[in-house]
């Protein structure tokens, strides 16, 4: 199995474009920036409702209001980051496939900030309605934070676990 995901990896990172991505001076480095825009439109707007579910910021404004208002660039950060994050990957495709940060970013980590924060998304207009910010609110705010803190660190670690 290891053979045939590393065997798509090589394929991947050979097809026309990612080799013109790997071989440009200047393509690389503004894909990476792409990429590194979408994750700050996506990292940040999710930061901010959950601190609002923390109780940091205005407090005149309720955290589902804030979610309403971030939702358009919290998902069009998202679909840059994927987009450019992808790009990224196809360049090293076959090294990333057995890379254990990767994976675990890829494999283990997003995966569960990404279903954590549609779940907050869903729900904070109840937690809203409540005259208090549930406890459950905010260890929701509290444990998306850490997994985003999480992915972070799993990104910053794939070059030294290669």
């Amino acid at each position: 199995m290891v053979g045939e995901v590393v065997n798509f990896g090589n394929w991947l990172q050979n097809t026309s474009w990612a080799l013109a991505i790997a071989t440009s001076d200047w393509a690389y480095p503004f894909v990476q920036a792409t990429h590194f825009t979408g994750l700050s439109l996506w990292i940040g707007t999710s930061v901010a409702v959950d601190l609002s579910l923390l109780g940091v910021g205005n407090r005149r404004q309720p955290p589902s209001r804030l979610s309403d208002a971030l939702f358009l660039w919290n998902w069009i950060g998202f679909a840059i980051a994927i987009a450019g994050g992808f790009l990224l990957f196809s360049v090293s495709a076959a090294t990333y496939l057995v890379n254990a940060a990767f994976l675990t970013k890829l494999g283990l980590l997003i995966p569960l900030a990404v279903i954590l924060h549609v779940a907050v998304q869903k729900t904070v207009r109840g937690w809203g309605q409540m005259p208090a910010m549930p406890a459950v609110a905010k260890l929701a705010g509290l444990a998306e934070l850490l997994l985003w803190l999480s992915v972070a660190t799993a990104a910053v670690s794939i070059p030294y676990l290669a």
